[in-house]
């Protein structure tokens, strides 16, 4: 997936953060249990947090010039993407319908966070390849 692509999908996922969570705040206030209302605001939190990792991975492969950290970089953003739909989007779909089956989904997306996060860290490890003789990033 090229960077450029990775940056549209951060773009159009902060945008559905930010209209979700207004949602949440102003819509689903009176429909919701408070409980239930959690489970949707956290799911939002958590779309928006990986939104931007998403947006540094793209930025970080962009300026990288080592192929292994564009690549571990394009990794963890597939990861955050996944985890995105699975973790935030189960989450959405457990408080808006209250169908229980949705609650085993949520822990997929989380393992893909972690996952992300350990490309992210594989990603930095590689950029250290970087350096020339003189320790100067090129």
């Amino acid at each position: 997936m090229r960077s450029c692509t990775l940056i549209i999908i951060a773009a159009l996922s902060g945008l559905l953060s930010v209209g979700l969570g207004a949602f949440a705040a102003h819509g689903l206030k009176s429909m919701l249990s408070p409980y239930l209302l959690g489970v949707f605001e956290t799911g939002v939190t958590y779309q928006f947090i990986h939104t931007l990792a998403l947006l540094l991975c793209a930025l970080f492969a962009l300026h990288s010039r080592a192929e292994k950290a564009q690549k571990a970089f394009h990794r963890a953003a597939i990861c955050f993407i996944i985890g995105i739909l699975f973790f935030s989007g189960s989450l959405y779909a457990l408080a808006l319908t209250g169908v229980k089956w949705f609650g085993p989904i949520t822990p997929l997306g989380g393992v893909m966070f972690m996952v992300g996060w350990g490309f992210l860290a594989y990603a930095g490890y590689q950029m250290t390849d970087e350096t020339n003789k003189d320790g100067v990033n090129q």
